[in-house]
């Protein structure tokens, strides 16, 4: 697939971003706002707490089965259908739920709204890299994590004020115009190129067992199976994660067009920035377990605990935006160091109590910063610069996957950390002790990438 250049400051370029951000904003908007509706979804439909989780269980495992497999299509077929058709899939999604009979119609609609969510933002940073000049690319990319940012802080407020005004339902029927509007800017403003020449086969092989890989893992880490049906079930669904693996590689290797190119992980730069994406995706998933250390240590009402962590968002806001635009004057190794540094430090920092509540907001706010920073353009950029141009979008939906891996990861481990090691804050102390540990490995070993800023020349597919 060839690329274009749109000149930064020009209408199409403004339309673009606009196509782009308002799409990224709609899917991340969506993610932040559904913890404040669970409850009111758990009393119009008088289910316990374990089917209600099933909501966030079933996105996230549609997302991360939907990604590689729509990133690839936008490979093979061209961007603008793909992010095109998964906005539609997500608006349609919305509105399953908000016209939803039944709790499982709600489940329907989040696994419709996960297919779309899994192709918008790597279908988007491929955009962002086909059609950007390499100078606008990081800032582009850092404006994504921005956006984001700006969604989880805007989200819970904002649903809360419409289940005040409204009810549930609107929280999700918002999302159609917003949809309608992105899909007539977008029909117009993104580019159409696509690949020239025949097609191979496309390879259902390879998505239906990264189908089946993903799911035993999400079902091994979540043990959502053996809370709905009341059996030990994560042993089995982890054997089938050991099996599958080995499985999926050896499937790939005799693709005639692989889902996810085998090859592309001899690049070592590129196996080191998808290891590092999974620890950025751990740094990112272990906020959620902050505001348990700020209700158990430092008693603030359950109620009041999302506030505590308003100084870190806006830090990641900062940082975001911040790693965006120093991003073509530092190199991406420099701000993946610091983002790993600053996540150590704030993770270290909050794992101890005696600093009292303010001391403890203070040491949130690096935590903040290093996480827009490491979930900002500079590992897509190295994704991007390394990964051949016929796989752009496959390298883009991977770092996705790795993300999303992190995050899972983070919360079973961060859990199972604080009740091993005993009740109440000491065993939170002790979790952010090993994540501040952690942090400072992924530091390390970012290291080992490049120390220029530029990578390697693609190569050409």
């Amino acid at each position: 697939m060839s690329s274009v250049s749109i000149p930064a400051g020009t209408p199409a370029y403004r339309r673009l971003m606009t196509v782009l951000f308002i799409g990224v904003f709609m899917s991340a908007l969506d993610t932040a706002i559904i913890a404040p509706a669970i409850p009111a979804l758990r009393e119009a439909f008088q289910i316990d707490n374990r089917r209600v989780g099933l909501v966030m269980i079933a996105f996230i495992l549609a997302s991360l089965c939907s990604t590689a497999p729509l990133a690839s299509l936008g490979d093979r077929y061209g961007r603008r259908p793909i992010y095109l058709i998964s906005i539609s899939l997500f608006a349609l999604g919305s509105l399953v739920i908000a016209l939803a009979p039944t709790f499982w119609a709600v489940v329907l609609g989040r696994v419709i709204q996960g297919v779309g969510g899994g192709g918008i933002i790597p279908t988007a940073s491929a955009v962002i890299a086909d059609a950007l000049p390499p100078k606008e690319r990081g800032r582009a990319l850092g404006l994504i994590g921005a956006t984001y940012g700006m969604a989880f802080v805007l989200g819970p407020p904002l649903a809360g004020l419409v289940m005040v005004a409204l009810d549930w339902h609107w929280i999700f029927l918002a999302n159609l115009p917003i949809a309608a509007y992105v899909l007539f800017l977008g029909a117009r403003a993104l580019p159409t190129q696509r690949p020239a020449g025949v097609l191979p086969a496309l390879d259902w092989r390879g998505i239906v067992v990264l189908f089946l890989l993903l799911s035993a893992l999400v079902l091994s880490v979540t043990r959502v199976l053996d809370d709905m049906t009341g059996l030990r079930v994560w042993p089995f669904t982890l054997a089938a994660l050991v099996v599958l693996l080995p499985l999926f590689l050896w499937v790939e290797k005799r693709a005639e067009q692989p889902l996810i190119p085998i090859s592309m992980f001899a690049n070592r730069q590129l196996s080191l920035t998808y290891f590092l994406t999974l620890g950025a995706g751990f740094g990112m998933g272990s906020v959620v377990f902050l505001t348990s250390i700020a209700t158990l240590a430092y008693a603030v009402a359950r109620q009041n605990a999302g506030f505590v962590l308003l100084p870190m968002v806006l830090c990641s806001i900062i940082g975001s935006m911040g790693a965006g635009r120093l991003l073509n004057r530092l190199g991406a190794r420099v701000l993946i160091v610091a983002g790993f540094a600053l996540l150590s430090l704030g993770y270290g920092a909050c794992a101890y109590t005696g600093f009292g509540l303010w001391g403890f907001l203070l040491a949130t706010m690096p935590v903040g910063l290093g996480v827009g920073v490491v979930v900002s353009g500079a590992l897509r950029t190295i994704a991007i610069e390394e990964a051949p141009l016929a796989f752009r979008g496959t390298a883009q939906g991977l770092i996705n996957i790795c993300t999303s891996i992190g995050t899972l990861l983070s919360a079973a481990a961060i859990g199972a950390l604080a009740d091993f090691s005993g009740q109440g804050a000491e065993g939170f102390s002790v979790a952010y002790e090993v994540v501040a540990v952690l942090m400072a490995v992924m530091l390390l070993l970012a290291l080992a990438l490049r120390k220029s800023g530029a990578a390697l020349a693609p190569a050409k597919a």
